[in-house]
């Protein structure tokens, strides 16, 4: 785990801790002003379960996530986020073949983006929002997709886009938090820090 060397434990509040790797998540917090005192991912199985749908599927990892890397006395923060297209829950792209099925999937559809965020506090008590986005790609041409999987950008990522790169084209309708397509809802986020005392700017 990384720490940050300046502890808010000077300002009398806990430590807290990213249970993320995900660079993505740590510039979303610091939009908000929020910089963790340390990074620890979170090693789990993220396989879905059989029939298991979208938003429990989003729910379950981000708990495991928050209780895989609990620290006594710390704030920690975990999330996961799950692209869904109806029932099915789309992949986190590893190579071009897997991207390019995504990417022809959700051409001319609209799809959900979920995020269930956890905060379990210091004392064990655990809290939680989920935020539901809905994005509506237009109808991509075949070289489009082509261009787009040259670009690399899908790699790792759930569904194989990033909207915050080269995909935002893509993107004729967004309904919800654009943070949460990008990887961290920061309005439920706050939420959730402020209802344990945390201090925003």
């Amino acid at each position: 785990m990384s720490e940050n060397p300046d502890s808010r434990a000077d300002a009398g509040q806990p430590r807290l801790i990213l249970a993320s790797a995900s660079p993505r998540r740590l510039a979303l917090l610091a939009q908000i002003g929020v910089v963790p005192d340390g990074v620890a991912p979170a090693d789990i199985d993220e396989t879905p379960r059989k029939d298991e749908l979208p938003r429990p599927l989003a729910e379950r990892l981000a708990r495991a996530k928050a209780q895989a890397v609990v620290r006594p006395g710390a704030l920690v923060l975990a999330a996961d986020t799950v692209v869904a297209c109806g029932r099915r829950v789309l992949p986190k792209a590893e190579d071009a073949a897997q991207a390019r099925a995504c990417l022809e999937l959700l051409s001319g559809r609209r799809h959900h983006v979920l995020t269930c965020v956890v905060l379990v506090a210091p004392d064990g008590r655990r809290t939680e929002r989920v935020a539901d986005s809905v994005v509506g790609f237009a109808r991509l041409t075949r070289p489009q997709i082509d261009a787009y999987i040259d670009s690399g950008e899908w790699h790792g990522k759930a569904g194989g886009y990033a909207i915050q790169g080269h995909a935002a084209a893509f993107v004729r309708f967004l309904s919800g938090s654009y943070s949460n397509v990008v990887g961290l809802p920061l309005f439920e986020t706050a939420q959730l820090l402020r209802g344990v005392g945390f201090l925003l700017p």
